[in-house]
């Protein structure tokens, strides 16, 4: 069972590696929208979306249904924003850290030109 879900949590992590399928996902946070809402929301060609949204159906990130010629994607578990919120706070955290070791370096400078 653990090498299976190291697989599933692999084939997630590579289907958000990309920057617009994250902002896709990040774009269905508040629900269901069609393909051109994203497309306009996220200042796309349709063809890149499209791309992009294949990947998305493939790992099964979100689902589609349609309604006459138009084609609408949900996230097919919202649980996935919580894991985009906590990566999020890791980002910030990183950031953090690094900001305070660059002062560090900045004042260990100023001290040895003294």
């Amino acid at each position: 069972m653990t090498q299976e879900l190291r697989r599933f949590k692999a084939e997630i992590f590579q289907a958000l590696g990309h920057p617009t399928r994250v902002a896709i996902v990040e774009t269905l946070r508040n629900g269901e929208k069609s393909a051109g809402q994203i497309i306009e929301e996220l200042e796309i060609e349709q063809a890149n979306a499209s791309q992009h949204l294949t990947v998305l159906r493939s790992k099964q990130v979100v689902v589609n249904r349609k309604e006459g010629n138009q084609v609408f994607y949900s996230l097919r578990d919202p649980v996935l924003i919580e894991v985009l919120e906590i990566l999020k706070r890791y980002f910030y955290s990183q950031l953090s850290q690094t900001a305070s070791m660059l002062k560090e370096i900045r004042a260990d400078k100023r001290s040895t030109k003294k």
